[in-house]
């Protein structure tokens, strides 16, 4: 692991400014640096008093985890202003799915939901097939970021722990996620398992369908888990998409297969839930039928060494709906922040 002089990321963030910052909550606070080759990094600072005893966790499991669609760890640094590690990640130009799908001022199109669908349900997989597997406990629009090429990435492990299957949940993993999203099954250590996050990939994929909050105060705080069900059972898919983007035909068969998804992940019978594995191989069916990449380009797409915005279909002309996306998170377009977790 690269520990870097406190100098060097002191100066790369103007002297932690308050200008530099880009995200903040009750896990402390993430500055935009820039390290002395020009690398563009994100640095993460616990809250005072906190003794980085959460980031230090933190380090741990993002040094036994990478992928294309995780926010990998470029490396560490000690501060003795603020004694303790401070944590340096890859950096995330274009702004959260939180920001794409309630603040952006043209809402995604079906194609391009699809397959970030696919991508964070990737990275779900890859933490759960880790040895040991990892639980990220926090899976939620607003930690799922975006690169420059505009791959869906995961983000923030400060809830995440490393997880034993042959023993009753993670030592000392008390219940701990945002509301909305976490599983109503945890109620305890010995509760904890991979189950819980495919809970809250379901509750991120009806939010992406239906561009709805997780928990919509405007709604009474019911949940999206409770407002969607119903409409599901019965068949009134088209109530639960985004109005704003038109359906096509073969658009609607693909989001009514999402929608079958999305409902088995946030049963309440936990062992008829899918694996994150079943889900992703569901989801690359979906998305080969939606984007008609073939099997190639897909894995490409997965590997995080195409953009996004690139993708061609059979005819060989560039899906004109992905090109429409936003350029969000630029200096012109400030990130919009996500509720925390309270």
């Amino acid at each position: 692991m690269k520990e870097f002089e406190y100098g060097e990321i002191e100066s790369g963030t103007g002297g932690f400014a308050a200008g530099m910052v880009i995200g903040k909550g009750s896990h402390g606070r993430v500055y935009s640096g820039v390290l002395r080759g020009g690398r563009r990094v994100a640095v993460k600072v616990p809250p005072p008093g906190d003794g980085g005893t959460k980031l230090n966790n933190e380090i741990e499991v993002l040094a036994s985890v990478r992928g294309p669609h995780l926010v990998n760890l470029v490396g560490v640094s000690r501060s003795p202003a603020h004694g303790c590690k401070l944590l340096v990640m890859e950096f995330m130009p274009n702004g959260s799915l939180y920001g794409l799908l309630h603040a952006a001022a043209a809402p995604p199109p079906w194609r391009r939901r699809a397959l970030v669908a696919l991508q964070i349900a990737t990275a779900v997989r890859s933490l759960h097939e880790a040895t040991p597997p990892v639980i990220h406990r926090d899976v939620k629009s607003g930690n799922i970021l975006f690169d420059a090429a505009w791959n869906a990435r995961l983000a923030d492990f400060s809830l995440a722990v490393r997880w034993a299957p042959c023993a009753a949940g993670a030592v000392g993993a008390q219940p701990a996620g945002t509301i909305g999203y976490m599983d109503p099954c945890y109620t305890g250590p010995g509760k904890l398992g991979p189950e819980n996050d495919v809970f809250s990939f379901g509750v991120v994929l009806l939010e992406l369908i239906s561009c709805r909050l997780a928990m919509d105060a405007a709604c009474g705080l019911t949940s999206i888990v409770a407002w969607a069900l119903p409409l599901i059972r019965d068949g009134r898919l088209l109530e639960i998409c985004d109005s704003r983007v038109p359906l096509s035909h073969n658009m609607e068969r693909a989001v009514g297969r999402l929608l079958g998804i999305a409902a088995r992940c946030v049963s309440s019978d936990q062992d008829g839930r899918p694996s994150m594995a079943e889900v992703v191989a569901e989801l690359q069916g979906v998305v080969e039928r939606a984007l008609c990449p073939g099997r190639r380009l897909l894995r490409l797409l997965l590997s995080g060494r195409m953009r996004t915005k690139k993708i061609m279909c059979r005819n060989h002309q560039v899906d004109a709906e992905c090109e429409k996306l936003p350029i969000a998170g630029s200096s012109a377009d400030p990130i919009p922040v996500e509720p925390g977790r309270g």
